[in-house]
């Protein structure tokens, strides 16, 4: 991968042991940025990832944080920024495990956790982040998203529905913040050959009825790779004019 112009400090990535997380993380760092990655429950995880990227040159560090918890994230954000001296970019690729069910067959609970860890999580990172971005002088959020925002699909709604309050908040973000030289954009996350997808697979829950008939809706006859979501993730970073945009990384998925 080609190195992008980063400036001094690191690339905070929430979610940085995930499948796809893990990937973005990496990328960041083969595009010569240094990483600081969040992680929840993956300790071995995040440092075997911290350890490839530091194999590669750059320094990489990990913390830990339940995004549930806002003093978690704020302490998590303290510590990366006392171990880089900087944040310039902030990634959020953290979530649960989407379980597949009807909007009708949605539990309460599944609900709720969806939307803490989801909605409230990433409103927590962008909280924890934001002053620090300001008083640097600018910087830039990328979300993780879904390309659900383009075709639904069903039984995906504990995903693209609170992913859709965050590409409100990204809105949002690229509205009031551009006056402060920060960015706001997100990358729409097709079927990647990595994490919950693979998860799911795993357990059954993705026969050949469901693979013959989503990849009918794909340009792009094949599932995407997490290094593909990664370098859309580094685009946007790294291109100091584009904010508000989202990148739909599916293959062409619903096209």
């Amino acid at each position: 991968m080609t190195q992008a112009a980063f400036p001094q400090g690191a690339v905070l990535v929430f979610g940085g042991s995930g499948g796809i997380g893990q990937e973005v993380a990496k990328s960041f760092g083969k595009a010569g940025a240094d990483v600081a990655i969040v992680y929840r429950s993956k300790q071995a995880v995040a440092e075997k990832v911290a350890g490839e990227i530091a194999a590669g040159g750059r320094k990489a560090t990990v913390h830990n944080a339940d995004v549930r918890e806002a003093a978690q994230v704020q302490a998590a954000v303290a510590a990366a920024i006392a171990a880089h001296g900087r944040i310039h970019t902030v990634v959020w690729a953290a979530g649960p495990v989407v379980e597949q069910v009807h909007l009708a067959d949605t539990s309460e609970e599944l609900w709720r956790k969806s939307i803490d860890i989801e909605v409230h999580g990433f409103f927590n990172a962008v909280k924890a982040t934001l002053p620090h971005l300001r008083a640097q002088g600018g910087g830039s959020y990328v979300h993780l998203g879904s390309a659900g925002h383009v075709w639904w699909p069903a039984k995906d709604g504990l995903s693209v529905a609170p992913k859709a309050a965050n590409e409100a908040l990204v809105q949002g973000i690229a509205k009031e913040e551009g006056k402060h030289n920060i960015r706001a954009n997100s990358v729409l996350v097709g079927v990647i050959e990595a994490g919950m997808f693979l998860e799911l697979l795993k357990r059954g829950v993705f026969d050949q009825a469901w693979t013959d008939e989503t990849q009918k809706l794909l340009c792009i006859k094949r599932w995407g790779k997490p290094e593909e979501i990664g370098s859309a993730a580094v685009f946007l970073a790294s291109n100091g004019y584009v904010t508000g945009q989202q990148i739909n990384v599916s293959g062409g998925f619903g096209v």
